[in-house]
């Protein structure tokens, strides 16, 4: 094995869901499914030692850097959520890897896939990127000794359903800000918004709300006031209904646990009302909401499982909403595949712990799925703070790829967090292992410094 030397890389690397691109109007449409590669955006300068490929394959577009000095082992990435055919959001494109320097620099190859299809599409996005794969010889001649797969945010579901569904194509794999619990995401978005509108008694009742308009009018005001201890106030001073609303939140965002006082404020104020209007907010949600539901939940405003008369009240009260289980089905890689746990290689995940666009639970779930396989032995997670969705620097991304292929070559299990103790998570140090503060401010927004 190539012996790994960590390299600076200059400031955050800060991976967004939606990554910003230039938009083009023109461009070929790809009939099977109406989306079209800006093949004027495909194309791209290889760094030093290094060749650029680029092209298409079966209508998704890619590109793949291959260094001189090449190690055998290539670094799939999978990209996060982009808008879909019904939000005009067409156009497909291909991020590079945010390791690009680093894995260039140790001799790594990396590919990369546009997928065929935007939306919340895991299967198209397992399957391009395994095809990707597998046709990276005839692309480059030169053909990988091990393949490793690395996802952020949708990504990380498709990375890992991508090593549950061809078990034998990658070595391990490195989901980051993952969708690693599937559809309850979903249902926790769903949570917030039901459970804001029963505390506040809003006139629409379910997610998503009908007329968005309307809400934005009329019940978001009325939410706020309910929620604020003086007028202005939200989301920085609460009323009592207002720190009940941020208790749930809380718990059902993964526990109690170091800088998510600081993410409530983020998500609710200094980010708009990102949580609040979630409760319209279809794009994300497969079939238009109606697989999220909270039929069976209970909602609770601290770690004991033990309901106080307050949590009955509010769980006797909430808004319930049934899941649609059509919605949530799937077949292979169609509808919404789970990433059920059975892994059998070694996946190092990381995760931050104000996240709470794709919150910190993911990690929880995952944990708990992997461990119910039987392979808890096969997954280290890491918590870094912070309150951004993907907030890492290049040394923490760095870090952990690194000791990944030295858990995969070497045999040497990396340390890591217990996201399964409630205990351990709400711990003041949680997250100080891991979170490099050295990165260029935004890495690591509001991060809670540590004891």
């Amino acid at each position: 094995m190539r012996r790994l030397a960590l390299i600076a890389l200059v400031g955050a690397l800060v991976l967004a869901m939606m990554p910003a691109a230039s938009a083009r109007n023109d461009g070929p449409k790809h009939n099977r499914n109406d989306y079209w590669i800006d093949y004027g955006a495909l194309p791209f300068e290889a760094l030093p030692g290094a060749e650029a490929y680029w092209g298409e394959i079966a209508g998704a577009a890619y590109r793949i850097e291959m260094p001189a000095n090449f190690n055998g082992n290539l670094v799939m990435w999978a990209h996060g959520y982009r808008g879909a055919a019904a939000t005009g959001d067409t156009r497909l494109f291909v991020d590079n890897h945010p390791l690009r320097d680093f894995l260039i620099a140790n001799g790594y190859a990396w590919a990369a896939s546009s997928y065929a299809k935007n939306d919340y599409n895991i299967g198209q996005g397992v399957l391009d990127t395994h095809r990707l794969a597998k046709q990276f010889k005839s692309i480059t001649g030169e053909k990988p000794d091990k393949t490793y797969i690395t996802g952020a945010s949708m990504g990380g579901h498709v990375t890992a359903v991508s090593i549950e569904q061809f078990p034998n194509a990658y070595v391990g794999a490195m989901p980051i800000c993952g969708v690693l619990a599937g559809d309850e995401l979903f249902d926790y978005f769903g949570d917030f918004s039901l459970v804001a509108q029963t505390l506040a008694g809003t006139s629409q009742t379910g997610f998503p709300v009908a007329d968005f308009p309307a809400y934005a009018a009329v019940d978001k005001p009325l939410m706020k006031a309910t929620f604020e201890a003086f007028p202005g106030t939200w989301p920085f001073a609460l009323s009592p209904a207002g720190q009940q609303l941020k208790d749930v939140t809380e718990q059902r965002s993964g526990g109690d646990r170091p800088n998510f006082d600081e993410a409530f404020v983020f998500w609710n104020g200094l980010a708009g009302d990102f949580l609040m209007d979630l409760a319209a907010d279809t794009r994300t949600v497969p079939v238009n909401g109606v697989g999220v539901g909270n039929v069976g939940t209970v909602y609770q405003f601290d770690n004991d499982p033990a309901l106080t008369a307050a949590e009955q009240a509010l769980n006797d009260t909430v808004i319930r909403q049934a899941k649609d289980p059509s919605a949530t089905n799937y077949n292979g890689m169609s509808g919404l595949p789970v990433a059920s746990g059975d892994i059998g290689v070694p996946v190092l995940t990381l995760h931050n712990l104000g996240d709470l666009f794709v919150p910190f639970h993911m990690e929880t779930v995952y944990a708990d799925r992997v461990a119910a396989s039987g392979n808890a032995d096969l997954l280290v997670q890491r918590a870094i703070r912070g309150v951004n969705h993907c907030g890492f620097t290049g040394i923490e991304l760095a870090t952990a790829f690194s000791d990944l292929v030295a858990w995969v070559e070497l045999g040497i299990e990396p340390a890591g967090d217990d996201v399964s103790d409630p205990a351990a998570v709400a711990a003041p140090d949680f997250g100080c292992q891991f979170t490099d503060f050295s990165g260029a401010l935004g890495s690591h927004l509001l991060a809670t410094p540590c004891p």
